[in-house]
C-alpha cells in the first residue's frame, strides 16, 4: 500500500511503539492521528513530528471508554480525511507487578480487555466501515508472544491479545472480497515503558529499540497486497517481502 498522503489513526502514539511508528509513517508523508490519554505526551510526540516537517495530530482519549470510540473516529476524519491505516497499538498490561491469573481482580482483567480487545473492537467498527466503503483499507492488531505462549503472571494481557489476534483474523475472512486488509503484527520485546514495568530487571541493550522496529512495520504496510490477508506476522519478517 502507498504510504504517502495516507490517512494513518494509532492508538497508544504518545509513547513506545506507537510514537516511533507516528514518527516513521509522517516522515513517509502520511497524515498520521495519535490516540493517547496523556496529553502532555502526547502533545510532546506531535510537535516533534511537526518540527520535523511531518503532518500530525493529536487526539487526547481513552479507549476503554466505549463513549471516547466515535469521538475518536469523528475527529480523526476531520483532521485527516476517510482513514486508510488503523493502527490497533494502544494496550494496557493489567496490574504490575504482574500476578498470577487467579490473584488478579476481575476489575483489572475486565480493564485489559476494555483497552486490548474491546476497545480496539468498537474502533474498528468505527473505521473499518468506510474503508469497505471505498474498497481499501488496512487495519493493523498490535500482538505479542504472549497471546500465543502462556506465560505465569501475563494472564489478562495474555488473554487479550490472544482474543484480538482471533478477531483480526475473523474480520479477514468475513470482509475477503471488500479489499479491507488485516494483519495482526508481533513487534517483539522492545525497551518501553510498558516492558520495564512487567520486566523492571530486564537489559534494555538486549531489547529492540521502536525507533528501529517501526520501518520494518512499514516494510509490511507496503507489502500488503503480497501477504495473505489475515495473517499474523512478526516484525522480523520484512526480508521476505523485499
Amino acid at each position: 500500500m502507498e504510504i504517502r498522503n495516507a490517512a494513518v489513526l494509532i492508538t497508544g502514539g504518545s509513547r513506545g511503539l506507537g510514537r516511533a511508528l507516528g514518527k516513521a509513517l509522517a516522515q513517509a508523508g502520511a497524515r498520521v492521528v495519535l490516540v493517547a490519554r496523556g496529553a502532555e505526551e502526547l502533545s510532546e510526540t506531535v510537535e516533534e513530528i511537526q518540527r520535523n516537517g511531518g503532518e500530525a495530530y493529536g487526539i487526547v482519549a481513552d479507549l476503554g471508554d466505549k463513549n471516547s470510540i466515535y469521538p475518536i473516529a469523528g475527529q480523526a476524519a476531520a483532521l485527516v480525511g476517510t482513514i486508510d491505516i488503523l493502527i490497533q497499538n494502544a494496550s494496557t498490561l493489567g496490574p504490575t507487578s504482574l500476578r498470577l491469573l487467579l490473584d488478579t481482580d476481575c476489575e483489572d482483567l475486565e480493564r485489559a480487555l476494555n483497552v486490548n480487545l474491546v476497545g480496539a473492537f468498537r474502533l474498528a467498527k468505527a473505521i473499518v466501515g468506510p474503508m469497505v466503503l471505498r474498497e481499501k483499507g488496512i487495519m493493523i492488531s498490535i500482538s505479542s508472544d504472549a497471546a500465543l505462549e502462556a506465560y505465569p503472571g501475563w494472564g489478562a494481557y495474555g488473554v487479550s491479545k490472544a482474543a484480538l489476534d482471533h478477531i483480526t483474523r475473523i474480520l479477514a475472512i468475513e470482509l475477503a472480497d471488500t479489499g479491507v486488509r488485516f494483519f495482526s503484527i508481533d513487534p517483539g520485546e522492545m525497551n518501553t515503558r510498558m516492558h520495564a514495568d512487567a520486566v523492571p530487571d530486564a537489559d534494555p541493550a538486549a531489547l529492540a529499540q521502536p525507533d528501529d522496529v517501526a520501518p520494518r512495520i512499514l516494510e509490511i504496510i507496503r507489502g500488503a497486497d503480497r501477504i495473505k490477508n489475515g495473517s499474523r506476522l512478526t516484525a522480523t519478517e520484512v526480508e521476505e517481502l523485499r
